[in-house]
C-alpha cells in the first residue's frame, strides 16, 4: 500500500483540489463519513463498498457529472459520471490516452509497482494500453481471431458446460446459482476457446475474480494466471491447433510470446468477470422482479432481451480504470491537468439523468448503455459474453423451470470493488431431478420421455401449468409421457413473412426448429 500521493487532480502540488473545483468546500469536513482529509471521497472502503450507487449520486451532487475521487492508498483520479462525457472520453485518445505511462503519479513514484490496483494498470505491451498505429495493430489481431471463432460451436460447448454443472446439484433440490453456475460456466467455456480446458480448476476462477479486486494477494493471482497462459503458449507455439491461442500466434502481425499471453490474459480476465456478473444478475432479476419475470414467462421478452436490460441496470464492470490525460484540457467543467488519472463510469453513466430520467423504464431494444464501454477501446468479445449468458440461462431455466428464489430478496449480499459489483450467493430451490447426458440438448425431462416444443419461463410461485388438452399441472410435477401414436398432431405455425411455401406439409416448422437448434448450438 502507498502513501497518499502528494498531487491532486488538476493540481501541480499537494495544496489541495484545483481553484474553482467543488472539492474546496469540502476541505473542512475532514473524516465526515468516508471523506479522506482533503476532503475527497473515496472509491474504496466501507461507502464504496456497500453503496457504491449511491456514492455516484453523491458525487454526481456535488460535483455534477466529473468528480474528483481517491482510489487505493488516497491516490487522486477524475470519476466520470455523465453518458455523454464518457462517452467523449472514450472516444477522444488524442486528449485521454490508455497509455498508463502518462500517469504522473506513477512517473513521481507516488504510486509503488505493488499497489494493489497494479495489475489492472500497470504498462503492458497490450491493445488497451496502445493508441493509434500499435493498437490497430494489436486490436487487429484480437479482433480478427475473435472473427474465426465458431459460435455454433460455442453454444455448443456452453450446452454442454451448462448441463454438466447442473448435474452436479439438480438432485439435492438447492443451490447457489452463483458459485455453482455463474461463476465456473464462463472459466470453463473461455478455457475451451483458449485452448486450454485442461487447466480449468477452481484455482484459476480465485485467482481471475482476485486479481481485479485491489488486494493483498492480487500480484499473486495475478502471476498464477500468467503461469497458465505462458504454458499454453509455449505448447501452441511448439504444435497449433484449432483456438484462439493458436490464432494470436499465427496472426500475420507478428505478436511475441508476451504479446500474445498477455492479450489472453486480457480475453480470458475481461470475458470471465463481466460475463460471472452479467449471468448472476440476469438470474437475480429474473427470480424477483415480478415483471422481468411476468414478461419472460409471457413471451414479451426474449432472453436476449432480458440481458440487455441487465446491462442497463447492473453492469457487469461498474467502472473501468483507465484513462490518462495526454494535455491539460476541461471535461464536465472540471479543469484536467497532463498526467492526471481518469476512471471511465459505467454503472453512473447507466442511470444519468439526461439520458434516463426515469431509471425503472424499460430499456428494451436500447443498447446506447456503457457496459463494454466505448470508442476505439471497446470490448471486441462482447458477443461472446452474450452468448455465454443468454445461452447458459436459457438451458438451465430449461432443466429447473420451477426454480425459486431461497430467501427474501432483501436478504441477498453484494460485494463491490472499484470495477465490479458482484452478487455473493444467489440461493435457490426445485424440484430435484435425475442428472442428464451432458452432450444432448438440455431438457426439464428425464431422457426417456419424448421431448415436446419448449420455451423459456420461470413459473411464478404456486402457479399451476396446464398440460395441452389437459388439466392443470401442479409445477412440481413432470408431464407424463405420451405415447407416440395418441399425441395429437401439432399445428405447424404459419409461415414467416416472405418465406415462399413449402412442398410438404409442416415443412415451415421444421425449418423454423432447424434455425432454432443452430441458434442453440446443437
Amino acid at each position: 500500500m502507498t502513501t497518499p500521493s502528494s498531487h491532486r487532480p488538476g493540481t501541480d502540488g499537494p495544496a489541495g483540489p484545483p481553484p474553482g473545483c467543488p472539492a474546496h468546500g469540502l476541505v473542512g469536513d475532514a473524516l465526515v463519513g468516508d471523506l479522506a482529509p482533503t476532503g475527497l471521497r473515496r472509491l474504496y472502503g466501507p461507502e464504496a463498498e456497500n453503496d457504491a450507487a449511491g456514492l455516484y449520486e453523491k458525487l454526481r451532487a456535488e460535483h455534477g457529472s466529473v468528480a474528483p475521487v481517491l482510489l487505493h492508498g488516497d491516490v487522486p483520479a477524475w470519476l466520470v459520471l455523465g453518458h455523454s462525457e464518457n462517452l467523449h472520453m472514450t472516444r477522444t485518445p488524442s486528449q485521454f490516452s490508455r497509455d498508463s505511462r502518462r500517469w504522473r503519479a506513477v512517473n513521481d513514484g507516488s504510486v509503488a509497482p505493488d499497489h494493489p490496483l497494479a495489475p489492472i494498470f500497470s504498462w503492458q505491451p497490450i491493445c488497451v494500453f496502445a493508441d493509434g498505429a500499435d493498437h490497430e495493430r494489436l486490436r487487429g489481431a484480437v479482433t480478427d481471431s475473435i472473427g474465426r471463432i465458431d459460435h455454433r460451436g460455442v453454444r455448443r460447448f456452453i450446452n454442454r458446460y451448462s448441463n454438466r454443472l447442473v448435474n452436479e446439484f439438480c438432485q439435492a433440490g438447492k443451490a447457489d446459482l452463483v458459485s455453482r453456475f455463474a461463476e465456473h460456466l464462463p472459466m470453463m467455456v473461455m478455457a475451451q476457446i483458449l485452448g486450454m480446458p485442461e487447466e480449468y480448476n477452481e484455482r484459476l476462477v480465485e485467482s481471475a475474480r482476485d486479481m481485479i479486486k485491489g488486494t493483498e494477494t492480487a500480484v499473486e493471482s495475478n502471476a498464477y494466471v500468467m503461469g497458465v497462459l505462458d504454458r499454453l503458449v509455449a505448447r501452441r507455439r511448439a504444435a497449433p491447433e484449432e483456438d484462439f491461442a493458436s490464432w494470436l500466434i499465427e496472426h500475420p502481425a507478428g505478436l511475441t510470446d508476451t504479446e500474445v499471453a498477455q492479450h489472453l490474459r486480457l480475453v480470458l480476465i475481461a470475458a470471465y468477470e463481466t460475463t460471472a456478473n452479467l449471468i448472476a444478475n440476469v438470474l437475480r432479476m429474473v427470480l424477483t422482479d415480478p415483471r422481468f419475470r411476468a414478461q419472460l414467462s409471457g413471451g414479451h421478452m426474449t432472453l436476449p432481451e432480458a440481458v440487455e436490460q441487465t446491462l442497463w441496470d447492473e453492469p457487469p464492470f461498474t467502472t473501468i480504470f483507465g484513462r490518462w490525460a495526454v494535455g491539460d484540457t476541461e471535461l464536465g467543467g472540471q479543469r484536467i491537468k497532463a498526467g492526471d488519472a481518469l476512471v471511465v463510469g459505467i454503472a453512473a453513466a447507466n442511470v444519468d439523468p439526461t439520458v434516463r430520467p426515469d431509471v425503472n423504464a424499460s430499456m428494451q431494444g436500447n443498447r446506447a448503455h456503457l457496459a463494454f464501454s466505448g470508442g476505439p477501446h471497446e470490448c471486441p468479445g462482447q458477443d461472446i459474453g452474450r452468448a455465454i449468458a443468454d445461452t447458459g440461462i436459457d438451458a438451465l431455466l430449461l432443466r429447473l423451470p420451477d426454480i425459486q428464489l431461497a430467501v427474501p430478496e432483501e436478504d441477498l449480499r453484494w460485494s463491490s470493488t472499484l470495477m465490479s459489483r458482484h452478487l455473493q450467493e444467489l440461493p435457490v430451490t426445485f424440484v430435484a431431478r435425475p442428472p442428464q447426458d451432458v452432450v444432448g440438448p438440455p431438457s426439464a425431462t428425464p431422457e426417456r420421455a419424448p421431448r415436446g416444443e419448449w420455451r423459456v419461463e420461470s413459473p411464478r410461485p404456486g402457479a399451476a401449468q396446464a398440460a395441452p388438452g389437459g388439466p392443470a399441472v401442479p409445477p412440481s410435477a413432470s408431464p407424463a409421457p405420451v405415447a407416440p401414436a395418441v399425441a395429437p398432431a401439432p399445428v405447424p405455425p404459419a409461415p414467416a413473412a416472405g418465406i415462399p411455401a413449402q412442398r410438404r406439409p409442416g415443412a415451415p416448422a421444421r425449418a423454423l426448429q432447424a434455425v432454432a437448434r443452430w441458434w442453440r448450438g446443437y
